[in-house]
């Protein structure tokens, strides 16, 4: 994958680039802040942003929340020292793709960026659970899953079980990887969501499927 690292911390970006290019990964850009985050995104087109939280001048949940809006094509994941569970909500609901603590093994570090590769969202077990706890609580939100068609709400349920790659959702739906990328995307645009992680909160938020079954 092309990636940007944006972190304010110079020592820790140049040591995750050459962790993440001995991995076979393309670094082609690198930020110190919220602000050239969004520029270099804007200038490379990269597949990945890893995006620090903290960073000066624009943070990185604001940065977050542009790129999703501007770039909906390219993957955002949090990758931060915070374990605090608001800033893990606020990621995924400004448009994340995932989130991943830095103190993580460079095995499951790389297994989560394989993930999200697939499509799918970038989060450890333990961050999944808290994430579905949160959105399964009763809420109120302006969208409505009447919207959606049989086909797509099938696919919602998918999602929120944890089938989520393009090749796993056309086999348990019977159908080519092309329709299931076309209902997504109707999914999505129908919800003004930017990503398979905030599909799976909504589902859960407007109780599709409970979290107890997910």
């Amino acid at each position: 994958m092309k990636i940007v690292i944006a972190d304010d911390h110079s020592l820790f970006r140049e040591s995750l680039r050459t962790l993440l290019e001995a991995r076979g990964h393309e670094v082609i850009g690198e930020a110190a802040n919220g602000r050239e985050a969004v520029v270099r995104a804007r200038e490379k087109k990269p597949d990945l942003v890893l995006m620090d939280l903290a960073m000066p001048v624009l943070d990185g949940l604001s940065a977050i929340k542009i790129l999703a809006a501007e770039n909906p094509e390219i993957k955002v994941v949090a990758l931060t020292a915070s374990e605090d569970d608001h800033s893990l909500f606020d990621a995924i609901k400004s448009g994340a793709q995932g989130y991943i603590i830095k103190n993580l093994e460079a095995d499951e570090f790389f297994g989560l960026l394989e993930a999200v590769g697939r499509g799918e969202p970038a989060l450890t077990p333990t961050l999944a659970r808290k994430l579905l706890r949160e959105f399964a609580k009763p809420g109120q939100s302006k969208d409505s899953p009447d919207a959606l068609t049989d086909r797509e709400l099938d696919v919602l349920r998918c999602l929120v079980d944890g089938i989520t790659s393009n090749r796993r959702l056309a086999e348990k739906l019977g159908v080519s990887e092309n329709t299931v990328k076309f209902h997504v995307r109707n999914i999505l645009d129908k919800l003004h969501l930017h990503n398979r992680a905030q599909a799976v909160s909504f589902a859960l938020r407007h109780r599709i499927v409970d979290a107890t079954d997910a």
